[in-house]
């Protein structure tokens, strides 16, 4: 036997050495197989312990009232009729409202807060600042700040559109009544009166007015 014939025979051995070790390592593969999916494509499966539930409350709504009661069911309505309304943002509003209404009363400003109070309301405050006048008192009122704010409720007519939504109003304010003659009657410039009011605001949902209305005061 040639070197030649031993060379190769050598060669051939080493071959299926190598042949046997790498099936023994990858392992084997019959018939057609899909190519390995890379690395970065294979993403992890979370595991869900939790059911997922469509349709939940409207926490617009359940923050301010209890869910199911009557005035949750109203706002529901409200927003149905009017889908661009948000409780908080109205609520926003009406502390606003109080503020600037209560200090145009306290000092006789009827006209500046006249859009915004019902026909029997402005009557209602119009007497007031009337009798007032008639006894020679001013008042002089300065708002300090809102202590609480609740939605009291809400109530809503599906044939007119027409809400309701009734706001009770904490809030503090200095108050001073002077007689013709400048002299303190009531109140005290250095003491901080609280006071407490439920209003009741109004209007009609889908109207091209976003202005609500005061219906209502009472304490």
């Amino acid at each position: 036997m040639n070197g030649s014939l031993i060379q190769l025979l050598v060669l051939a051995g080493i071959a299926i050495f190598l042949i046997l070790k790498l099936r023994s390592v990858l392992g084997t593969r019959d018939g057609f197989e899909k190519p390995p999916v890379p690395l970065e494509d294979v993403k992890p499966r979370v595991r869900r312990d939790f059911e997922v539930i469509e349709g939940g409350p409207d926490r617009d709504i359940t923050d301010h009232v209890p869910e199911g009661s009557d005035s949750a069911r109203a706002l529901a309505e409200m927003k149905r009729a009017e889908p661009s309304f948000v409780v908080r943002p109205f609520l926003e509003g009406a502390r606003g409202a109080y503020e600037m209404i209560l200090m145009a009363f306290e000092k006789g400003e009827l006209d500046r807060i006249r859009p915004f109070l019902s026909d029997d309301v402005e009557a209602s405050f119009a007497e007031a600042i009337a009798q007032r006048e008639a006894e020679g008192l001013t008042v002089e009122a300065s708002f300090v700040g809102m202590k609480e704010l609740e939605l009291q409720d809400a109530t809503f007519n599906k044939d007119s559109g027409f809400a309701e939504i009734s706001v009770r109003f904490v809030g503090e304010q200095t108050y001073v009544v002077r007689n013709k003659a400048g002299e303190i009657v009531e109140g005290s410039p250095r003491e901080i009166k609280k006071s407490r009011d439920i209003w009741t605001f109004a209007r009609q949902m889908g109207s091209a007015d976003p202005n609500w209305q005061l219906v209502a005061t009472g304490d």
